[in-house]
């Protein structure tokens, strides 16, 4: 199917699955020019390890995992990683509670980069690439309650920032009538 051996045998996951893995890279990430790297960078790794894929149906996943773990030595080689105290969230939100305005990509993204990356990586996976939760558990070598509760905790946070902190205002609002 992929041409094993051959200098060809990364060109049919490439056009398959470029267009998916940079999505997933600029999610990460949130630059362009670094996602467009990490996708590359993706590819050549896969192109040096494609012996290592035996089951041809689980390329897309083993895709994921060189780009995220390359994603990963980056954060760590540049110490630039942010974090946001989830605490500062408070309770999960009823979901009916609040309709979210209307949110354009670079709000989106930005909400998205002040996120840490725990939080980040499930939540792009499960809305932007429509992996399931026992995909993200598996793909990340976690618990699939670990997985609901990073997405939940992911969606209260988002829902804050997005929303400019109306979210938590109406939510005491209604706990103080």
């Amino acid at each position: 199917m992929f041409g094993f051996g051959s200098s060809q045998s990364i060109l049919p996951l490439a056009d398959a699955h470029y267009a998916a893995l940079y999505r997933f890279a600029y999610r990460l990430c949130g630059c362009k020019a670094t996602a467009a790297d990490l996708t590359q960078e993706t590819f050549c790794q896969a192109q040096r390890k494609i012996d290592q894929l035996r089951d041809h149906g689980r390329a897309k996943s083993w895709l994921y995992a060189i780009l995220r773990n390359a994603y990963l030595l980056r954060l760590r080689s540049s110490r630039t990683e942010k974090t946001v105290s989830l605490d500062d969230v408070g309770d999960l939100a009823d979901p009916n509670a609040l309709e979210l305005p209307d949110i354009d990509g670079p709000q989106l993204q930005q909400a998205l980069d002040a996120l840490p990356e725990a939080y980040r990586t499930p939540l792009i996976l499960f809305y932007f690439e429509d992996f399931s939760y026992r995909e993200i558990a598996d793909h990340l070598s976690i618990a699939l309650g670990t997985v609901m509760s990073r997405l939940a905790r992911a969606k209260a946070f988002l829902k804050v920032r997005l929303s400019g902190g109306k979210a938590s205002r109406l939510e005491e609002a209604r706990r103080n009538a």
